[in-house]
């Protein structure tokens, strides 16, 4: 029996864990600034969420509410520790290193978030001054996973107000779990043996946006349309932002566009892409965007504006995406 075995075997180490339930992870700790006009602007900006409600007080007081409010989705952007306290943590440790030490202890020392639950209670104003304090909710008992063996940690984040008043609470768990052992090292042989070529990393496919890739294989570009308000959306959603409904279908777009923002990618490197790798934000002429790559274009031709038009990328037989390549130059 090895000496992680042992450990996980052991009575007083299970205790040892138990005892974190209802444990403080992080004590009460305020955001750094309160709840403010400019940062819900550029959330919004960033999220491409055009609610009125958010940056409009005219539009927010037309729906009852007394002035503009914060997007629910923001209330961890608030509590964030921010770039300075990331790279130069205050010394000592909490309640959430010690529960860490204490699973690298068992083992377990491999971490994948599995879900996230809020509840929010009310809508948050500029001037509210949000806190938030953290506790061990539950740590399972072990667990076999896909991933491999390990353990369930729900942690509870509770979000007050400046009148200590709770606004929102989220439940956090984690699967913290034991790495695969590494396989034994395979003698090389002395004829290297021809390789396949290197498949590009599949997408996550859900519900959700299924029809998306469904639709590439067929050489259709699909977008979300909302059955209620006929709004489009991309990336793919069960809910239309506009007017929250959940019926939707689907338009296939025009395939024409222009190049809305685009980067250069050097590193890091993946065999089955090409160097340097053209990524692009494309506004399709409907009116939605998406992350594409550039084709039939070298990397100082490519510009701001530039008109494109759909292309088709067979990568494998499994996988069809849509790429962009620059519109032909019309004759004048």
């Amino acid at each position: 029996m090895t000496g992680r075995e042992d450990i996980r075997q052991d009575t007083g180490y299970e205790e040892r864990l138990r005892a974190f339930t209802g444990r403080e992870l992080r004590p009460l700790t305020p955001a750094q600034d309160p709840v403010n006009q400019p940062m819900i602007r550029h959330w919004t900006e960033a999220m491409g969420d055009t609610n009125p409600v958010y940056t409009d007080a005219g539009a927010a007081r037309a729906t009852g509410r007394g002035g503009v409010v914060a997007p629910a989705s923001m209330i961890q952007a608030w509590t964030m520790r921010g770039y300075a306290a990331t790279v130069s943590p205050p010394a000592g440790r909490d309640g959430f290193a010690e529960l860490v030490d204490l699973l690298d202890e068992g083992g377990y020392t491999s971490v994948v978030a599995t879900d996230s639950e809020f509840t929010f209670l009310r809508e948050l104003e500029p001037g509210d001054h949000v806190a938030v304090r953290e506790s061990v909710e539950s740590i399972s008992a072990e667990k076999r996973t896909g991933l491999g063996t390990g353990r369930f940690v729900t942690t509870l984040k509770t979000y007050t107000d400046q009148h200590g008043e709770t606004v929102a609470t989220q439940r956090w768990r984690t699967l913290r779990f034991r790495p695969a052992p590494a396989p034994a090292p395979v003698p090389e042989p002395v004829e290297e043996p021809s390789r396949p070529p290197a498949l590009r990393p599949r997408p996550a496919i859900n519900r959700d946006n299924a029809f998306f890739f469904e639709g590439a294989q067929e050489h259709r570009l699909l977008v979300q349309r909302c059955a209620a308000c006929s709004a489009l959306r991309h990336p793919p959603g069960p809910c239309c932002p506009e007017c929250n409904s959940l019926e939707w279908d689907t338009v296939q777009a025009s395939g024409r566009g222009h190049v809305y923002s685009y980067v250069v990618n050097h590193h890091p490197r993946h065999p089955a892409f090409d160097f340097p790798h053209l990524v692009a934000v494309v506004e399709l002429a409907e009116g939605t965007r998406l992350i594409t790559n550039l084709t039939g274009v070298a990397p100082d031709d490519v510009a701001i504006g530039m008109p494109v038009v759909l292309d088709w990328l067979d990568a494998d037989p499994d996988l069809t995406l849509p790429v962009f390549r620059p519109a032909p130059t019309e004759a004048p």
